[in-house]
C-alpha cells in the first residue's frame, strides 16, 4: 500500500470514509463491520468519521462507536490505523445539519468523541464545517485548548477557504495538518485549497472524492475520458478517478466512502494504478 503523511502519521494514500455505514439506506450493522475490516484488509490505515454521522436521533455518536467496535473485533493490531473524526456538526431530531463551532461545544465534542473511539487521545480531530455565528479564530482556539490538553494529538479543519487556512495555521501552527474539502472529477472548487494544502505540507482528504463517477462509460457531468480509461484498461471508474487524484498533489489521500467490501477493495486498488502522461493529459491534468 502506497503510504502517505498526515502530520508525524504514516497513513495509507486511500482511506476510508466512514458516512455511508452510518446515515440513511446504511447497511445492517454485520456488513458494516465486514467492510471496515475489508478496508483493513486492503491495507486500508486512515478510517474518516465525524460525531454527527448517524440516522436515528438516539443514535449520538453512531459511527464513531461502529468504528471502534470494528477496530476491536478485528483479527489483527490495529494500532497503526489512524481514526480521524470531527465535531462543529449536530443532528436535531429532525434529521437536519446544525452548525455549533462555540468553543464550549467543541471541547465537549472532543471528550466524548474521544470516549466513544475508546482513546485517550484523538489522532486526528477536525473541524467539521466553519460556523457562521461564530468567529472563525474563536472555533479554532478550542483546537489550540484541545492540543494542549492533550485531548488531541493534531487537528484539521473542513470546508474552508484558504484564508481559513492560513488564519488556522497562524493559530494552531504545526497542530493543524489536514484540509478536508470536497473535491473530485465533478467537483475541482476547490484546487486552490489543494494547492495551498500542498504548499503547507498539509495533507489534502477530500471528502465525496468519487461524486460524478459511474461504473458505466456514460459519466454523467464529468469527463467522459474517466470512463474511457477505464473501460480501455479493465478496472472502475473509480480506480481511475482515485489514482488521478492520487496524482495532484502528495499530499492528496482520498478517503472514499463504501457500503461493501467489495467497494472499498476496488478502491483501494488506486493505490496500484499508475496514469500515463497522455492518459492524465486526457484527463484534464
Amino acid at each position: 500500500m502506497l503510504m502517505r503523511k498526515i502530520g508525524s502519521f504514516e497513513v495509507s494514500a486511500i482511506g476510508l470514509g466512514g458516512m455511508w455505514l452510518s446515515l440513511d439506506g446504511r447497511p445492517e450493522e454485520g456488513r458494516a463491520i465486514r467492510t471496515i475490516h475489508a478496508a483493513l484488509d486492503a491495507g486500508v490505515t486512515l478510517i474518516d468519521t465525524a460525531d454527527a454521522y448517524r440516522s436515528r436521533p438516539d443514535e449520538t455518536n453512531h459511527n464513531e462507536i461502529l468504528i471502534a467496535k470494528a477496530l476491536r473485533s478485528y483479527r489483527d493490531d490495529t494500532s497503526n490505523v489512524v481514526v480521524a473524526t470531527k465535531g462543529g456538526f449536530q443532528r436535531p431530531a429532525d434529521g437536519s445539519w446544525v452548525n455549533n463551532g462555540t468553543p464550549e461545544h467543541l471541547k465537549t465534542a472532543a471528550r466524548i468523541s474521544a470516549r466513544n473511539l475508546g482513546v485517550d487521545s484523538i489522532a486526528l480531530y477536525q473541524f467539521h464545517d466553519p460556523d457562521p455565528a461564530v468567529p472563525f479564530e474563536d472555533s479554532i482556539g478550542a483546537f489550540k485548548d484541545l492540543l494542549a490538553d492533550g485531548v488531541i494529538q493534531t487537528a484539521g479543519i473542513s470546508n474552508v477557504t484558504t484564508d481559513q487556512i492560513r488564519v488556522a495555521r497562524d493559530i494552531l501552527g504545526e497542530g493543524l495538518v489536514s484540509v478536508q474539502n470536497r473535491y473530485s472529477p465533478a467537483h475541482q472548487d476547490s484546487r486552490s485549497e489543494l494547492d495551498l494544502a500542498a504548499e503547507l505540507g498539509l495533507a489534502f482528504l477530500p471528502w465525496n472524492p468519487l461524486g460524478g463517477i459511474g461504473r458505466s462509460r456514460s459519466i454523467a457531468g464529468v469527463n467522459t475520458a474517466f470512463g474511457e480509461i477505464a473501460a480501455e484498461r479493465g478496472i472502475s471508474p473509480q480506480q481511475v478517478a482515485l489514482a488521478w487524484e492520487l496524482s495532484l498533489a502528495p499530499t492528496m489521500i482520498p478517503i472514499p466512502g463504501a457500503s461493501r467490501p467489495e467497494t472499498i477493495v476496488d478502491s483501494a486498488r488506486a493505490v496500484d494504478l499508475r496514469l500515463t502522461h497522455d492518459e492524465l493529459t486526457r484527463l484534464g491534468n
